[in-house]
């Protein structure tokens, strides 16, 4: 079993031997046994905290190293009007801790990605979303105390639940 224990931060596909497409739920954790998209069994060793995102590479002791993907899953996709409307979408659905993928569209609309949940989808429509349910890759968006500590160790209260950091 490949024994897979340093991040490399972004890398090219080209820059990878083998990828390992993963759920976002799995991307959240330190240490579990997957199959790379070849079939090869992998044993994942890493701090705890940091999410593995999409085009992250790992390096395994033996210096092979894989590519991260993230998997396609099921999404709501909820489309608003960029701006204000969008800004207040963000924020009702950021103030129940879920996780985001944020994005911009065409024509000055916006759209918010997030896992499938009834209470949270409906909160998007009484915003006045168009809500999309299918199935896309998840990588949501980091969070500002992730972002700002890029190589930095920061402390984060100690909240083991599910918001970004």
């Amino acid at each position: 079993m490949l024994k897979l224990t340093e991040r490399l931060g972004p890398i090219g596909a080209d820059q990878a031997a083998d990828s390992l497409t993963l759920s976002f739920e799995m991307r959240t954790r330190g240490r579990f046994k997957a199959t790379t998209d070849a079939g090869r069994e992998v044993g994942v060793f890493l701090d705890r905290g940091p999410v593995l995102r999409d085009g992250e590479g790992l390096r395994a002791e033996g210096g092979e190293v894989l590519r991260v993907r993230a998997a396609v899953e099921p999404v709501i996709t909820a489309r608003i009007e960029a701006g204000l409307a969008l800004a207040r979408l963000c924020y009702h659905l950021g103030n129940r801790h879920v996780q985001l993928a944020l994005g911009g569209g065409d024509a000055g609309t916006g759209w918010v990605r997030f896992p499938p949940d009834h209470v949270l989808e409906a909160l998007a429509e009484r915003l006045g979303a168009r809500l999309e349910r299918h199935e896309a890759p998840f990588d949501p968006e980091p969070g500002a105390y992730a972002q700002a500590g890029e190589g930095h160790h920061h402390h984060h209260h100690g909240q083991a639940h599910g918001h970004a950091h």
